[in-house]
């Protein structure tokens, strides 16, 4: 089979493979077995005439000729997509922007930024969705998302080792916070030395404490009292008095009630960067639009 007969199916599959990193998610996300989904990627390359993704022991990784399949297939769905709605009678999509963001961007700069682009640009549509730093570095390169928020935390290494390297540009810098409790001890002064944060009880984002969760200068092991994805519960176990947690310092403004943010001195400085990161092309007008708005959004919310 010549690479010219491949299907609109194949192409689909492999974006979804490049973008979730697995087959077994790329399975889930489409409704397809394993297996299902390893024979369409199969019959691809056979296409091809090459490997297009390295099966590795944590998912896959795609090859110099993958890169190019899920850049071409991109634009090849992307445009049978707008054919479709175009026979349909259904609005041009061109003024779409697909925005990824990390899970504290979501509480406060994201929803800020839609409101103003509402009020700028009406004829514009977003649609958002949450997601981990690699996550949504795959989805730039597959095509799903124009443009990501991502956090970074010293030494600030790129999102992801791919090439040609993703465009970044540092929207804010700030240092990390904690929140505590309001009847905590601590929360009587305007900030935290970083000797007094040992010994806390923290509560924990999924995955690594050291980096959701925990302050990470602490040179002891930590206890870990709760465990919680969602920012918003992290934020009341601290008002319910159950431990401290770090968040981000564009989060003081909307903590609940019984929450302080205090910076902290003393030790490192521990600073984040927010960055919007997209492929190294120029960005259609409305994803320039939306990128404007997010930059003037995170520099407003500055102190």
């Amino acid at each position: 089979m010549a690479f010219s007969d491949v299907s609109l199916t194949a192409l689909r599959v492999f974006r979804e493979v490049a973008e979730r990193g697995t087959f077994t998610a790329a399975a889930t996300a489409l409704g397809y077995t394993q297996s299902a989904v390893s024979r369409q990627i199969a019959a691809l390359e056979r296409a091809a005439g090459a490997e297009l993704v390295e099966r590795r022991h944590d998912g896959v990784r795609l090859t110099p000729a993958g890169h190019v399949v899920v850049r071409r297939a991109a634009a090849v769905l992307d445009q049978v997509d707008a054919t479709t709605r175009e026979l349909a009678g259904l609005p041009d999509e061109r003024g779409t922007v697909r925005l990824g963001w990390f899970a504290s961007a979501g509480a406060s700069l994201v929803p800020r930024a839609l409101a103003t682009l509402r009020e700028t640009h009406p004829a514009i549509t977003v649609i958002t969705r949450e997601g981990s730093t690699p996550a949504l570095a795959r989805a730039l390169r597959a095509g799903t998302l124009d443009l990501a928020l991502l956090a970074s935390a010293p030494p600030f290494r790129p999102p992801d080792s791919e090439t040609p390297a993703l465009r970044l540009r540092t929207l804010t810098e700030r240092s990390l916070c904690v929140a505590v409790p309001a009847t905590h001890p601590l929360a009587r002064g305007d900030f935290a030395d970083v000797a007094d944060l040992a010994g806390q009880r923290w509560i924990a984002g999924s995955g690594d404490e050291r980096v959701m969760g925990v302050w990470p200068g602490l040179d002891e092991r930590p206890e870990i009292a709760h465990t919680a994805r969602d920012w918003l519960a992290k934020l009341h176990l601290v008002a319910a008095g159950c431990g401290i947690t770090t968040v981000p310092a564009s989060l003081a403004a909307v903590v609940p009630s019984g929450v302080r943010v205090l910076p902290v001195h003393g030790g490192p400085a521990e600073q984040r960067r927010l960055m919007l990161a997209h492929l190294p092309t120029p960005l259609p007008e409305a994803a320039a639009a939306l990128a404007t708005t997010l930059r003037k959004a995170a520099i407003d919310a500055l102190p």
